[in-house]
């Protein structure tokens, strides 16, 4: 299980959003509070109508992190009420890039993604059974406008591609044991699709170079999974030495090109 959405930098990121009375009312923070069973941790006084909006936020959020079990409802629901505001939306008056900024790398490093429009999801999660299509797409999307936690995105690229390998054969009808290896995978996958390089004419006018990207697109998602096997769990999400955060981020736009191409070579075949 990931680690409940909550910490003290996380309180802080969340309470800047309502700084000089700023983001959603104190009667709608009540409801949040009390909706998510944190009634008890506000000290908010009605009649004086203090502390302010910020302390309250940071308050509570710091008793979610003692006692998580309803975190994640508390953040969500807070979230909630700041889309609502325009806290997330370009060009609202009360959208700040900053403040958005801080809230993601905040939950970054707790092992969480904020995206720009304001919804948390586990970080490097794609969850096939309750999201299919639409939870790939809305992860390649994610991951194009991401720019903080190079080592985080790499390896939710990773997550991303086995993912998107597993869907196309799901597809297609085809099962696969859960011990198949991130290349077998890749391939069969390519398979189906007609994509591997000797499944094109290289006697036909730019067939050659064409089976020389489909070659290269596949070293992109074997790259992609050896520099996360690199990375290796107990490193912190760090990056593999030599590996600049700007390589990362290159690294990560070309994975999502070539899942993007899985997808859509996909979709032609499904008439869709």
């Amino acid at each position: 299980m990931p680690t409940p959405p909550v910490s003290e930098e996380i309180a802080a990121a969340l309470g800047a959003f309502f700084a000089g009375g700023a983001g959603p009312t104190h009667s709608a923070l009540t409801g949040v509070f009390q909706g998510s069973g944190y009634a008890d941790a506000d000290p908010y006084n009605p009649a004086l109508q203090q502390p302010s909006k910020e302390t309250r936020v940071q308050r509570v959020i710091s008793a979610a992190s003692r006692r998580p079990q309803r975190a994640r409802e508390l953040v969500d629901a807070l979230l909630a009420r700041l889309r609502a505001g325009g806290c997330f939306t370009d060009g609202a008056y009360t959208h700040d890039p900053q403040l958005v900024r801080a809230a993601q790398r905040a939950f970054s490093r707790a092992g969480w993604q904020l995206s720009d429009d304001g919804v948390l999801s586990i970080a490097g999660v794609v969850d096939l059974s309750t999201g299919g299509r639409e939870a790939l797409d809305d992860q390649l999307e994610r991951l194009r406008r991401a720019v903080d936690d190079p080592a985080l995105l790499l390896g939710t690229a990773k997550d991303l591609l086995e993912a998107i390998a597993k869907f196309v054969l799901e597809e297609f009808g085809v099962s696969i044991s859960s011990r198949v290896d991130f290349g077998e995978l890749w391939y069969l996958a390519r398979e189906r699709l007609g994509v591997l390089p000797q499944q094109v004419d290289g006697g036909a006018l730019g067939g050659h170079q064409i089976k020389a990207i489909l070659q290269s697109s596949w070293k992109i998602a074997e790259q992609v999974n050896e520099l996360r096997g690199l990375q290796g769990t107990g490193h912190g999400r760090t990056l593999p030495t030599g590996v600049s955060p700007e390589m990362a981020l290159l690294v990560v736009r070309e994975a999502c090109s070539v899942g993007e191409f899985m997808l859509t070579t996909l979709d032609r075949q499904m008439g869709r």
